[in-house]
């Protein structure tokens, strides 16, 4: 299996699409390996640029990282998040989507996201503001999901399934293994179904799902 900066090595060389070759650089060795990782030596000869033409197009690495974030989180991107912007599922379907399993061999990088308010300490920083504004976008619309999907109180339900979400990806990062997606997908399910028309006939109120609960959510499905 190629590493990343081998896969990133076959970009052409030269001055035209010199800020291009930075981002697509920058997304990889960033997620892959990390931002503070990531230095501006190998930044820079992966990227096949010099210093000097780096500086013409960011003003410095934090600057680069603002783009990078900008990058991933817009609209149209690969991440995990997307699904919700799909137009040929259901709104319950999109937000079970959010935990589906990652594809075979796939890297358990975590949220590029989370991972850079790790990496930034300062939560002054326009890194930090960035990683703030797009986790808060990100509630918001899985809210206007749960509302289509016919949520009774779509941002208690938004909140409860971002937080399922964060959590979710942190811990396949921390384990290196998928397991917690499944996990995350089996609650988020009863989440779901408790507070939309899919859980008629459940008990009522029932919001939160602890063992009890969940047992209590099984009779009822058998009632």
């Amino acid at each position: 299996m190629k590493t990343t900066a081998e896969a990133v090595e076959r970009q052409p060389r030269g001055g035209r699409g010199a800020r291009e070759r930075i981002l697509t650089t920058a997304e990889k060795l960033f997620y892959e390996q990390g931002v503070n990782a990531t230095g501006m030596e190998q930044l820079t000869s992966v990227a096949h640029v010099s210093r000097r033409t780096f500086y013409q197009h960011f003003a410095g690495k934090d600057d680069l990282v603002a783009a990078y974030l900008a990058r991933v989180g817009a609209p149209g991107s690969t991440g995990r998040e997307q699904v919700l912007d799909r137009t040929d599922l259901a709104a319950r379907e999109r937000l079970l989507a959010l935990f589906r399993d990652p594809p075979d061999g796939a890297a358990l990088r975590g949220c590029p996201f989370h991972n850079a308010a790790v990496e930034f300490a300062d939560t002054d920083s326009a890194v930090r503001t960035l990683v703030g504004a797009h986790k808060r976008a990100f509630t918001r619309r899985v809210t206007e999901v749960a509302t289509e999907a016919g949520a009774a109180d779509p941002a208690q339900l938004g909140s409860r399934l971002a937080v399922l979400f964060e959590g979710a990806t942190s811990l396949a990062l921390s384990l290196n293994e998928p397991r917690p997606f499944a996990d995350a997908r089996e609650l988020a399910t009863l989440l779901v179904d408790a507070a939309t028309e899919g859980g008629k006939g459940r008990r009522p109120g029932v919001t939160v799902i602890g063992d009890h609960d969940a047992r209590a959510l099984e009779r009822s499905d058998r009632l």
